[in-house]
């Protein structure tokens, strides 16, 4: 099971992750407002700032403080890592 850094310690299963999103538009704030009613929200922000949406296959939705482009890059590098692994057992 790979997991994802998130920041301040927090990890997500990479393989639950549907989308990862910027909090600014108006459907991700009514999206972060239904999941906190459904408390289905996980705030990973430790109070600062969030500069990324994570909505996973279970319609949990969790809040980081890192950017969605870095969330992106280490998952981008984790599948990477997964698929290299998966080559070099298979020769």
């Amino acid at each position: 099971m790979e997991m994802l850094n998130i920041g301040f310690g927090g990890s997500v299963r990479a393989s639950g992750i549907d989308v990862i999103v910027a909090p600014d538009s108006a459907p991700v704030k009514r999206l972060i407002a239904d999941a906190r009613a459904m408390n289905k929200l996980v705030d990973g922000t430790q109070g600062r700032k969030t500069r990324a949406v994570i909505v996973m296959g279970s319609g949990t939705v969790i809040l980081s403080a890192i950017a969605t482009e870095t969330i992106n890059d280490r998952l981008n590098s984790s599948y990477s890592n997964v698929v290299n692994k998966q080559t070099s057992e298979g020769q």
